[in-house]
């Protein structure tokens, strides 16, 4: 696993075997990366990285300048690694140790980019309940940006906050806006 792009381009990470993870592929990161990197001004945006895994995508935010990341894992292996690869980094990354839907019911600020990459073998349903916490629950600025990755086997296109999808081999970014 590496960092793309930013202050700590090219740094390689190495996490623990043991965790349950199924990481971004460093080519599917940077083909997303691309995709945003014309969005915003990097400083001045707000990042919630749910089920953080590794923290792969938490880093790459981070290295590229964002200074308000929260990573949310409910693995207490990941949330130690992403917490101690951060203050490594020294990147602003705060960690959280909850479960996802509900964090999503109890956080009460705003995100520019909520970024999910849920296990791959949840039900569709699963998936669909966190689209709809990020949107009841007004977790999304006014131009903010919902992005799931998840399996070609799952599709949300008829979603009316559905915008857009990108496939990278097996896995698909759906992207959703206000």
């Amino acid at each position: 696993m590496r960092i793309i792009s930013g202050s700590h381009k090219g740094r390689r990470l190495s996490p623990p075997k043991k965790l349950p993870v199924r990481p971004t592929s460093d080519r599917s990161k940077e083909a997303l990366f691309n995709i945003l990197q014309h969005r915003y001004d990097w400083e001045n945006v707000t990042v919630l990285d749910l089920f953080s895994g590794t923290g792969s995508i938490s880093y790459e935010f981070g290295s590229r300048g964002v200074k308000n990341i929260i990573a949310v894992d409910q693995n207490k292996m990941c949330v130690d690694f992403i917490r101690k690869t951060s203050q490594s980094l020294q990147l602003p990354i705060k960690v959280t140790q909850m479960e996802t839907l509900k964090f999503l019911s109890d956080v009460k600020m705003q995100f520019n980019f909520i970024f999910a990459d849920p296990p791959y073998d949840l039900e569709t349903q699963y998936y669909l309940e966190i689209i709809e916490k990020v949107f009841t629950n007004q977790l999304l600025d006014k131009y903010g940006l919902l992005i799931i990755e998840h399996s070609e086997k799952k599709e949300f296109k008829e979603h009316h906050r559905f915008v857009k999808s990108r496939k990278y081999g097996s896995i698909v970014f759906s992207f959703f806006e206000v």
